[in-house]
């Protein structure tokens, strides 16, 4: 008789100790664990608290500014300082372009009359305006006002006019180290933009800069804009006709283009509509001047024209891409 095998019995046994190690792992794994996330947590707690708070700090020491004028807008946020609001924001891209608003930013509605409800809502802690809009200022309740204005003092616009105004702006949010750094670093981008510029068309020395109110109608800027510490900036001249106003333009018509000579190439400043944009090619006129055929003529993206350092940059570099065609300086 063969011998009897107890083989359910046998399996049973080896079931039950396979389970007891099985559960004795987890029960050392749990308390592995839970040691390590204590020793962890120690650690942590062991960190001195200058490192776990200097972002904190930091946060809470920026001054929240608000600003209804984009070329104190712009600036600031070129110089790593944006503004929690400004005005006008749907509209940016058209008229300032760059610098590139961060998301946060918060729209104020209309720069000439800021919504006063949302500003209430707002951790302010400053107002950085400028004349202009200085009427609204009622408007802020107990929250202190500035006035900044980045424009021509005399009849010829100077570097001067600009730095000045950008230092005070680093004043004003505690930091004028970034402001001098931030002029530093703009002089740098103009002459890089300058270099650029002259690689690409080493006979252009003049400029005229004009921007279309619609086929016929332009403001040309003159020697009190910032296209003049720019050009001059970059080695370049602005070629004008007659003294602007406090805006830095005199209006002209298109006819009165004729004056400019054909070394001077012509600079058409964005946004220029569809529909202007056909009338213009449509016009006699324009195509009597010759522009784009036996003269010089080239489009720019849109600047702040009534910008501080910021536009200053901004045009600089929209002026190392600029495309030119016509004429016999290129």
């Amino acid at each position: 008789m063969p011998p009897i095998f107890y083989t359910e019995q046998s399996s049973t046994s080896l079931t039950t100790l396979k389970w007891f190690a099985l559960s004795l792992c987890l029960v050392l794994t749990a308390c592995n664990n839970q040691t390590s996330t204590q020793n962890s947590t120690d650690q942590l707690d062991e960190l001195p608290s200058s490192t776990t708070s200097a972002a904190e700090n930091s946060d809470r020491d920026r001054m929240n500014i608000a600003s209804p004028d984009w070329g104190n807008a712009a600036t600031l946020t070129a110089m790593g300082h944006a503004p929690i609001a400004t005005g006008d924001i749907r509209v940016w891209d058209r008229w300032v372009g760059s610098p590139k608003l961060p998301s946060s930013t918060v729209d104020l509605g209309i720069r000439y009359q800021p919504n006063a409800e949302l500003i209430a809502q707002l951790p302010v802690d400053m107002v950085i305006d400028n004349y202009f809009y200085e009427h609204a200022r009622n408007l802020y309740g107990d929250v202190p006002a500035e006035s900044v204005m980045s424009a021509a003092k005399g009849e010829t616009a100077t570097w001067a006019d600009y730095t000045e105004p950008t230092r005070k702006l680093g004043m004003l949010i505690d930091n004028p180290k970034m402001a001098e750094d931030y002029i530093v670093q703009s002089q740098k981008d103009i002459q890089l933009a300058s270099q650029q510029l002259q690689q690409r068309y080493p006979r252009v020395k003049k400029f005229a800069v004009v921007q279309f109110a619609d086929a016929n109608n332009m403001r040309m800027y003159v020697a009190n804009s910032l296209f003049q510490p720019t050009l001059e900036q970059m080695g370049k001249e602005l070629v004008v006709l007659g003294k602007g106003n406090n805006w830095g333009f005199v209006p002209i018509r298109m006819g009165d283009l004729a004056q400019l000579d054909d070394e001077t190439c012509l600079l058409i400043i964005d946004p220029l509509s569809p529909i202007t944009r056909a009338e213009i090619d449509d016009s006699l006129i324009w195509q009597r001047l010759g522009y784009g055929n036996t003269r010089c003529v080239g489009e720019l993206p849109p600047v702040w024209i009534y910008g501080g350092m910021s536009s200053l940059v901004s045009l600089a570099n929209n002026l190392s891409d600029v495309s030119l065609k016509g004429g016999d300086v290129l």
